[in-house]
């Protein structure tokens, strides 16, 4: 699943009580399309077919009057005022939005016929419902031998006898056997909730190294449809236990960061009654020189994005953590400090996302303790340490390619990433109100920082601070992100001394602000891998692009030199530009021949190998984790140059790129690439496998913007029926509707 954000909201999201029905097909006398009754969730229950990942999609198809397959151009139109249509590629295969805002939409499926004048096309409508099973909790966890974790999932449904399974595997995608075991679930049911059911699972005495084990959640709603969802869990020799749940409780006085909070009136009001909130993550601790601490975090989650005032009342937990309810309304929430000052996003000069709140007396821990940024304690659990200070003064560090970090986050705890892309420049979506409907501006920030690997962040991790793994040294602040179509996880930070400078600025009067840490240590890094390379390489191929890697690949047999280095060639894959054909240059360590980016137009892998792998054909086929080699000075210097030059026009010249910035080419490390961000809603015909004599790598994903309108549903004031039941009155997944006084 796609996200486009880093700040969690919870806003209205009607999940029906049942499947909708199923619509009708239009098509001409001479294209039709198959098939033409389509109804579906949001979770792609009813889908007919999986894509290269695994997860549900649903194949169309487009056939003439003689029964044989159209070329056809297809489009979606309709769908959800907020979360839109859904997505279709060039293939025909539909991938239905995330979340809706409505109890069901229509979305409108169209093939255009290739190359015929008339504009001849057909259609189907798809009625799309919200899913059924929402998101487990939490949706990543870490378990040493032995240890136990808790995994609870909601249903769109109140009483009835509807119940979740629960089941091991060793993938998302259900398959193999995970390591293990889960005790019988238990489920909690009302006849005006949801029906929450939970499982315990109880890791393997012994764990030899790190492994995932998932925990795959089926359930049956209407019409016997079954939805799925999946958490992920990182076993660890190690013993370390991680819950991300704890980020998102109420803490103790003296609280430590990394936790849920944000601005007490971040919530949107139809009349006297509040509809839906928003909350992220209070990230860090910042002292000014004047010894006044400040609790850090973003703009968007402290001062609404720009549309606060001076003195709101920061609380913790976030709304979205206390059934949207604010403090002076109900109980559940602590105000811990006062809003002070913030970096304005509309002006064109600021290049940050950020804003401070001067902590309350006895709130926050004045050491500037962040939650499990510490070392493991006897029971496995991590504790919470400050960050480190000492050997940047609380200025903190310059992020680098390939340098670990780590974050603690509201909402995937801490987690651990690599950084894919420095001197980035991305335009993200601003909003005025929790639930997107008011666009407030589109922002371009440049010189950020970009951070992938899976599981490294969600909605609600806006605002945490971004670390060195080796140093716990401040690196960014993180404030946006979103998963790409290989479901692997891509953030944005602010640097953090661009952070330090703009809050320095935006204070005047000499003001200047520092980081409040300790001294420099190592983090405990959960690193839940990075799929990018294997997600590419098991993409299959289709026939032009096997035909482009075959003709390329004759010309490169000329390249073949093992006096000069160059061992062997083969047809392979691309992973810069997955999908793509790609020639595998084998290459001894000991030469570094100088090889071009394309042959033929086909982008080459570069692969280090020896002579006898090369003969036995049992080279790799791919560069794996030898993508993470150091770039030469030169190199990277060069690339950041060119893409300076380019990426404003780039971004104008193709509205789909979001983003450009400089990182390490995964076909041949040795090699910068451009690394370009691309609306998957949008994808051009063409993508350049070079810009400048620079390599390409892209991002297909959606747009960043930093609300994201969807969420675990939680209790509400109206209710549906199980399927057994007679009421068809539809149930809005969102927190109970609040009367202020």
């Amino acid at each position: 699943m796609l996200l486009g954000s880093a700040l969690l909201c919870v806003v209205p999201v009607l999940a029906g009580c049942g499947a909708s029905a199923g619509t009708t097909q239009a098509a001409t006398a001479a294209l039709s399309i198959t098939p033409g009754i389509s109804s579906l969730d949001t979770n792609c229950t009813g889908c007919n077919a999986v894509n290269r990942r695994g997860d549900p999609m649903h194949q169309f198809a487009a056939v003439m009057a003689n029964g044989t397959a159209a070329q056809v151009t297809w489009s979606v139109a309709g769908g959800d005022r907020l979360a839109g249509p859904g997505t279709i590629d060039s293939a025909g295969r539909y991938t239905p939005p995330a979340y809706l805002t409505a109890d069901h939409t229509e979305v409108v499926v169209t093939a255009h016929l290739d190359g015929a004048s008339s504009g001849t096309t057909a259609s189907a409508r798809i009625t799309i419902s919200p899913g059924f099973l929402q998101p487990l909790t939490p949706e990543n966890a870490a378990v040493g031998p032995g240890g136990t974790l808790t995994i609870s999932g909601k249903l769109a449904v109140a009483g009835g006898q509807a119940a979740i399974h629960f089941a091991l595997a060793g993938t998302a995608t259900g398959a193999g056997s995970g390591v293990g075991t889960l005790n019988a679930a238990t489920c909690d049911r009302g006849e005006k909730a949801f029906t929450t059911c939970s499982v315990t699972y109880t890791a393997p005495a012994t764990i030899g190294s790190s492994a995932a084990v998932y925990i795959i959640a089926t359930a049956s709603g209407a019409a016997g449809k079954a939805s799925r969802t999946e958490t992920e869990l990182l076993l660890n020799a190690a013993g370390v236990s991680s819950n991300p749940m704890a980020h998102q409780e109420l803490q103790p006085a003296l609280m430590a960061l990394g936790n849920s909070g944000g601005n007490n009136s971040d919530y949107d009001a139809h009349g006297n009654t509040i509809a839906d909130c928003c909350s992220g993550t209070l990230g860090a601790l910042l002292q000014d020189n004047g010894g006044r601490q400040y609790v850090l975090s973003n703009n968007h989650v402290l001062a609404k994005s720009d549309h606060a005032t001076v003195g709101d009342a920061i609380v913790q937990p976030g709304l979205i953590d206390n059934n949207c309810t604010p403090y002076g309304v109900g109980p559940g929430t602590v105000p811990v400090a006062n809003l002070t000052l913030w970096v304005p996003l509309k002006s064109a000069q600021t290049n940050v996302d950020a804003a401070i709140a001067q902590a309350a007396s006895r709130t926050v821990e004045s050491a500037g303790s962040i939650l499990e940024l510490g070392a493991r304690q006897a029971d496995g659990s991590l504790a919470a340490a400050p960050p480190g200070v000492s050997s940047t003064s609380g200025r903190g560090e310059t992020a680098g390619l390939q340098m670990r970090v780590a974050k603690s986050g509201r909402t995937t705890g801490l987690t651990c990433g690599g950084i894919s892309a420095i001197d980035l420049d991305v335009a993200v979506d601003y909003f005025s109100d929790c639930a997107e409907t008011r666009p407030y501006t589109t922002k371009i920030f440049t010189n950020q920082v970009g951070i992938s690997g899976d599981r490294f962040s969600d909605a609600g991790d806006s605002g945490a601070l971004v670390v060195d793994t080796a140093t716990a040294e401040p690196v960014g602040l993180f404030f946006a992100g979103g998963t790409d179509t290989a479901g692997v996880g891509h953030g944005v930070a602010n640097p953090a001394g661009d952070v330090l400078n703009a809050l320095s600025g935006a204070a005047g009067n000499g003001t200047s602000f520092t980081f409040v840490g300790g001294a420099d240590h190592a983090v405990s890094c959960l690193n839940y891998g990075n799929g990018t390379v294997r997600t590419a390489q098991a993409l299959g191929l289709s026939e032009g692009e096997i035909t482009r890697g075959q003709q390329a690949l004759f010309a490169a047999r000329t390249l073949v030199n093992p006096a000069g280095g160059i061992l062997g060639v083969a047809m392979g894959k691309s992973t810069d530009h997955a999908g793509e054909a790609a020639v595998l240059v084998y290459v001894s360590d000991r030469a570094k021949p100088v090889l071009p980016a394309l042959i033929e137009g086909v982008r080459t892998v570069v692969i280090s190998a020896t002579s006898e792998e090369v003969a036995l054909g049992t080279a790799a086929l791919d560069n794996g984790t030898a993508a993470e080699l150091p770039l030469a000075p030169e190199v990277l210097n060069r690339a950041i140059h060119v893409k300076q030059q380019v990426a404003r026009g780039v971004m104008r010249r193709e509205r789909a790129f979001f983003g450009v910035g400089v990182g390490q080419s995964l076909d041949n490390p040795r090699e910068a690439a451009l690394v370009v961000f691309v609306d998957r809603n949008h994808i051009p015909a063409t993508l350049a496998a070079t810009i400048d004599g620079v390599r390409t790598r892209y991002i297909v994903m959606d747009r960043l913007h930093v609300t994201r309108s969807y969420a675990t549903g939680v209790n509400s004031t109206r209710h549906c029926l199980s399927p057994e039941g007679a009421d068809t009155t539809p149930m809005w997944s969102r927190p109970r509707a609040i009367d202020l006084p």
